[in-house]
């Protein structure tokens, strides 16, 4: 199948906010049909009059709703690319007062969810003949820190699959893509974790220019538009500040 640029597709979760929003406008500015998910229905929409993107609202960790989606995504003529980034961090704990429940979520939605919209979509994905997959994944995917065993175990469990995955495909020219940020600016995502703001605004305290949402689509926009041949099997982004996950500049 024709690979023109005209007739690209993609799927991208997580779109409602954050790395996934900024995504679906970067693509679609580029001329790509973009089908934009998440759970809440009312953001999807105005991005959707924003962009031109197709909203979905979807929990991709629930079975039925996947099926819904890629029914809907069938009948809309299918896509090429699928791009995993809905995903998040609940907590802050030691691993001696880790909250079960925090942990369970973050393997539903990194790791299963990832998991079942992937394998959902590999049959259209291989009969493409040139599909990609990419996972946003993160730092904290590579290198454990204190406090970070929950998200470090889904981030590490979520980084494997996508090892998996590229061996498991190749015999089917399935391009699979990792890109794996560090500190990122977004609005919600320290809020997420921490439950309060000002605990959330402390992570980025001092730091002069972190990653924007905008700076990490860009990433992901170019290594699904490089050619098919072309995989960026794993892309790690940082700020400047951010030399490794444990040392951070700060200043003031």
């Amino acid at each position: 199948m024709t690979s023109d640029l005209q007739k690209k597709a993609a799927l991208v979760t997580g779109a409602s906010s954050g790395i996934g929003e900024a995504t679906v406008r970067a693509l679609a500015a580029q001329g790509w049909t973009v089908f934009a998910v998440a759970r809440r229905a009312e953001r999807l929409a105005a991005l959707e009059a924003e962009t031109g993107a197709v909203a979905i609202p979807a929990d991709i960790s629930e079975d039925d709703d996947v099926s819904r989606l890629l029914a809907r995504v069938t009948e809309a003529g299918g896509i090429d690319t699928l791009v995993n980034i809905a995903g998040g961090a609940r907590g802050a704990d030691a691993i001696g007062a880790a909250s079960t429940e925090d942990w369970e979520w973050m393997y539903r939605v990194n790791v299963l969810g990832t998991m079942k919209l992937t394998r959902a979509f590999l049959p259209m994905l291989r009969a493409h003949g040139e599909g990609t997959v990419l996972n946003l994944t993160s730092t904290a995917g590579l290198t454990a820190y204190e406090g970070g065993g929950g998200y470090n175990a889904a981030k590490f469990a979520q980084h494997a699959m996508t090892g998996a995955l590229r061996l498991e495909e190749v015999e089917n020219n399935l391009r699979v893509i990792e890109v794996a940020p560090g500190l990122v600016y977004t609005e919600e995502f320290a809020l997420n974790r921490l439950g309060d703001r000002q605990a959330a605004d402390k992570v980025y305290q001092g730091v002069e220019k972190p990653l924007t949402a905008e700076d990490v689509a860009e990433v992901v926009r170019y290594a699904v538009t490089a050619p098919h041949h072309v995989n960026l099997d794993q892309i790690v982004i940082r700020p400047v500040a951010q030399a490794a996950n444990h040392k951070l500049i700060r200043k003031g």
